[in-house]
């Protein structure tokens, strides 16, 4: 007994140093990703989506508060790969670690939910996740970098800005994805396959279009959101929001398309409206069909348990190896609508 105590203590600091470790190297990952797409607005360099965010958020929410660490050493690794740092590197690991756990507070809450399968979860994601707790990374990191004279105070809200937008499409874009990555349980049948595959097809050929075309077309996404979360729910909307923000993002930093022409604010400004609507879509809309779905699917399950009930009731009033007749009703309205579904 004692043998296995001892293993045990063991077992446990270790994974614990793995679980630090992998979360910091997702976190330094998606930083330096997202560092590939930069913006420059009243001299200071931002980027219009601020992948760690959500990798942080996601981790916390999967594995609980007890990865922080693996988040202040993955901001501290991504603030070491862009120069030798300085007192005020301290504020900005503060920062980056404060404001995904107060959004992990904030969600756990309220009952989040991280398969996202109802419109209050969608809803606590875009208004405390991303929008309230973002305010404090960002105000932290912006005030930190003020007081340390790198950037200067008469320019604070729009930097302020800027950088509350990125961090919350992190959240807002990054961490669905990820929860749905992890939730993902079995594999589709080959008729999805084949339909994914068309979405896939179809997202690849429209996305850099709209987004490159000189035409200002980025609303022909919204149809091809739409068709992905219909079909494929959460899984489906978010990834092609992903893809559609990423390329946008690369249109707004080479000065293309939609982008073109525009000074850098408008830039900002055009690129954060068309990612936030993308977002908040692709999210809302999806948690919206996945509630109906589980609604109907507990309709059914109460229409066969009932069906179940009556054939359990009625067989002593019937001969043997006969339902009764609303038993028969019943199970012939749910094979008419299985056979809706299917078609």
């Amino acid at each position: 007994m004692a043998a296995v105590v001892g293993i045990q203590e063991q077992r446990g600091p270790a994974v614990f140093a793995l679980r630090t470790l992998a979360v910091a190297t997702c976190y330094y990952a998606a930083g330096r990703l997202g560092l590939l797409c930069r913006l420059t607005v009243e001299g200071a360099v931002f980027t219009p989506i601020y992948p760690p965010t959500g990798v942080a958020l996601a981790c916390l929410l999967v594995f609980g508060l007890g990865c922080w660490p693996g988040v202040t050493l993955g901001a501290f690794f991504l603030v070491l790969s862009l120069g030798t740092p300085g007192p005020d590197a301290l504020g900005i690991l503060f920062g980056n670690t404060a404001g995904p756990v107060c959004a992990y507070l904030m969600l756990r809450r309220v009952g989040f939910g991280t398969d996202l399968g109802r419109l209050r979860d969608g809803l606590a994601l875009v208004f405390l996740g991303a929008l309230a707790a973002m305010m404090i990374s960002s105000t932290v990191d912006v005030v930190t970098l003020i007081l340390a004279g790198k950037l200067a105070a008469t320019h604070f809200w729009p930097i302020w800005l800027v950088w509350w937008v990125g961090d919350a499409m992190g959240v807002l874009i990054v961490t669905p994805v990820l929860l749905v990555l992890f939730e993902a349980r079995g594999l589709p049948s080959l008729a999805r396959w084949k339909e994914a595959l068309a979405l896939g097809v179809v997202a690849a050929v429209l996305v850099p279009v709209a987004t490159r075309s000189s035409m200002s077309a980025l609303f022909l996404v919204y149809p091809l959101l739409i068709w992905a979360a219909l079909r494929f729910r959460l899984a489906g909307s978010m990834l092609c929001a992903l893809f559609a923000s990423v390329m946008a993002a690369v249109a707004a930093t080479q000065g293309v398309g939609a982008f073109a022409r525009l000074s850098p604010v408008e830039v900002m400004l055009k690129l954060q409206l068309f990612n936030g609507a993308l977002a908040l879509t692709a999210l809302l809309l999806s948690a919206v069909i996945t509630e109906q779905h589980n609604t109907r699917m507990s309709v059914e399950e109460a229409c066969q348990e009932l069906a179940e009930a009556l054939e359990h009731l009625s067989a002593h009033d019937h001969p043997a190896g006969r339902a009764p007749p609303e038993a028969e009703e019943l199970r012939r309205a749910e094979e008419l609508r299985r056979a809706r579904d299917e078609r």
